[in-house]
């Protein structure tokens, strides 16, 4: 029995490390508020589970409707992730602005923990321990790890690859953790930035963001087109999310200047 590559563990692997380390990194120079971390986590897994409370009775009958490769189900995607990521994380923004005195320099905190959430720990940490589990049952030899292994080539033969055929996917799919993070940093500043001064166009700017989930079903049609146009689009975003700091006198994206007037 033929076991996973332990090289599939150094992408979620990574994901982790750069989402840690973006965190801890603004919190060593800038600081970083712990209730941030929180209110964050609170948005993004309350979007998470929205999203599978849609998905799980509806996908089946939108891939069908209109295709595994349509604008469609581009859109079915996208606007859930307009609506309850990005949305969500404005709602949650607005709520800690008017009760916890949210301000402007929590922008950048705000967005690194939703990118923390999810490429961290949903696709990192949790996907570290699920390849864990299945590399150890496929070692043990025993027959739940045989019958487990039949389900699991079946299903995802690409784990099974040599280590040359597999570098490329584990690099691809690091380009695409790392547009995820720059993405959430993006839509998360700019929410922040529209709760905290009460104007809606940083909201108007991020929405819109969420539709980058719409590409997915197209993905495969090219992947390293696919990856490299995230990507691009991903720093757009962060360039956006920017000079809207800049647009309401913060400096170093998310410090608050000393000489400009407080918004809570």
């Amino acid at each position: 029995m033929q076991n996973i590559d332990p090289l599939v563990l150094l992408q979620p692997s990574l994901a982790l490390a750069i989402s840690l380390g973006a965190v801890l990194f603004w919190w060593r120079r800038r600081g970083f508020r712990g209730m941030i971390l929180l209110l964050s986590a609170a948005a993004y897994f309350l979007a998470i589970a929205a999203k599978y409370a849609i998905q799980i009775p509806t996908l089946d009958a939108v891939e069908a409707e209109f295709g595994p490769t349509s604008v469609g189900l581009g859109l079915y995607y996208g606007l859930q992730t307009v609506f309850l990521e990005v949305g969500l994380a404005y709602a949650f923004a607005w709520y800690a602005s008017k009760r916890w005195r949210l301000q402007s320099s929590d922008a950048v905190p705000y967005g690194l923990s939703l990118s923390f959430w999810e490429n961290g720990v949903l696709l990192g940490i949790i996907s570290i321990l699920n390849l864990g589990a299945l590399y150890l049952l496929f070692a043990s030899g025993t027959s739940a790890g045989a019958s487990a292994y039949s389900r699991v080539v079946a299903a995802e033969p690409g784990l099974f690859l040599p280590p040359a055929a597999l570098l490329p996917s584990v690099l691809i799919g690091t380009l695409e953790r790392v547009s995820s993070m720059l993405a959430h940093v993006a839509w998360g500043v700019l929410c922040v930035l529209s709760a905290v001064s009460g104007k809606k166009r940083y909201l108007a700017y991020a929405l819109p963001m969420g539709l980058l989930d719409a590409f997915v079903p197209f993905a495969h049609l090219n992947v390293d087109l696919f990856e490299a146009g995230i990507f691009v689009l991903s720093v757009g975003f962060l360039v956006v999310a920017w000079r809207a700091s800049r647009s309401i006198e913060t400096t170093a994206f998310g410090r608050q200047n000393p000489n400009s007037p407080t918004t809570d």
